[in-house]
């Protein structure tokens, strides 16, 4: 195809793609107020962990209803259309991720194409994973902001500040599962090996927790103590991960074998050496001249064992750079 050409089925697919969305959006916006097959809605799905809590940690309990503060006129209106983008979003992805893939499989391999269906296949369910995890997290993690000045103070929250809490938290911990995903994708191309991983366990581990610290939108301890520890225990499958390749590449030669106990400052042993007394027999090391002629070298005395076969340069006294060698 030509460039133009490109540039055409370019604009078709994102046409489909965008059209998808927009039926997507308008189903999430119906879905925020109105529940679908007996299903509830999307607000009362959201609003869950918060009308979860303890209702003396609500404001305006005492009517038995669980809502949340609006303090502008707009609030509602834009919070839903938010939701319903967000929700058309997910609801649309099968249409809109066809259409990227229908126009970059044409340029990959049989090979790539089957990695890039696993790849994005165990991002998506990483993805959901974290998401689900942090939807029953958040309700430790409110519980445990509304009730440190509990006793002076009472929450009112509005939609927005309570939305974007949670979205913000469903992001992060969606987000922090493909980690795991990242480090056995550079292990299976060579760049990070099963060694690196192992010795520096305990650095990794420090890294997650403060990251888990920064990340969490709340910096309530019990969502980061969560994040971390989930994110430690995958990492450590991904590492298990890693040597079972590592492992498997070892046996097929892929890779050296480099042993694990070596320290820092010690070498490595390239290959066998000969012994002393292969010299004076003339099956020693061999170094072969510019000229042609080759003569045993002594390791010891650093001259050769052979003199005979010394060329013409040599024996004038003119060390070239291949007798040093």
């Amino acid at each position: 195809m030509s460039l133009v050409e490109h540039l055409r089925e370019l604009r078709r697919r994102v046409l489909i793609a965008v059209a998808a969305m927009a039926v997507g959006t308008i189903l999430g916006y119906t879905w925020y107020g109105t529940g679908v097959f007996g299903t509830p809605s999307l607000g009362e799905i959201l609003r869950g962990p918060y009308c979860n809590l303890d209702p003396e940690l609500r404001f305006g309990s005492d009517s038995g209803e669980c809502r949340l503060l609006a303090t502008t006129p707009f609030e509602m209106f834009v919070l839903r259309l938010k939701i319903g983008f967000l929700a058309g979003l997910v609801l649309s992805a099968p249409f809109w991720l066809g259409q990227l893939w229908g126009f970059i499989t044409p340029g990959l391999k049989k090979n790539e194409k089957m990695w890039t269906r696993v790849f994005v296949g165990a991002a998506t369910l990483l993805f959901v994973a974290g998401a689900v995890l942090a939807f029953f997290v958040v309700n430790y993690g409110l519980e445990f902001l509304l009730t440190i000045g509990d006793e002076a103070q009472i929450a009112a929250l509005n939609g927005t500040s309570y939305f974007n809490f949670l979205l913000m938290l469903l992001l992060v911990f969606g987000l922090s599962f493909e980690l795991p995903l990242i480090i056995v994708m550079l292990n299976v191309v060579g760049v990070l090996r099963y060694d690196t991983l192992k010795d520096k366990r305990r650095y990794v581990i420090l890294v997650l927790f403060i990251f888990a610290a920064f990340m969490t939108p709340g910096g309530d301890p019990i969502s980061m103590v969560i994040l971390a520890t989930s994110m430690c225990l995958m990492m450590e499958i991904a590492t298990q991960i890693a040597h079972f390749n590592d492992y498997r590449r070892k046996k097929k030669g892929l890779i050296d074998d480099i042993p694990d106990d070596l320290d820092d400052e010690s070498a490595s042993i390239i290959g066998d050496a000969a012994p002393i007394n292969d010299v004076a027999s003339g099956t020693g090391p061999k170094v072969t001249h510019a000229a042609g002629k080759t003569r045993h070298r002594d390791p010891q005395a650093g001259t050769p064992a052979n003199p005979t076969n010394f060329d013409a340069e040599s024996t004038n006294g003119r060390n070239n750079f291949d007798d040093i060698l």
